[in-house]
């Protein structure tokens, strides 16, 4: 490997999941989603909305999950 490869990855910065506490409607998790992939936070919500009705909740206890151990 390179100096430059190893620089290139060096400047990048860490990705991280946090709250989007401003954007966010409840909690700020569906907007954190939508930050960390750079996806639109009104698709990730219907998203969530369709996985919970069609999985009988199973999503709720995954958002409930990540409200509590992020941020």
């Amino acid at each position: 490997m390179s100096q430059l490869d190893t620089d290139r990855h060096a400047s990048r910065p860490a990705r991280e999941f946090r709250l989007d506490k401003q954007r966010g409607s409840i909690a700020g998790v569906c907007a954190g989603i939508a930050n960390y992939f750079g996806w639109d936070v009104t698709m990730v919500r219907l998203a969530f909305v369709l996985t919970t009705i069609f999985l009988t909740g199973a999503p709720l206890i995954a958002y409930l999950i990540l409200w509590a151990i992020a941020d």
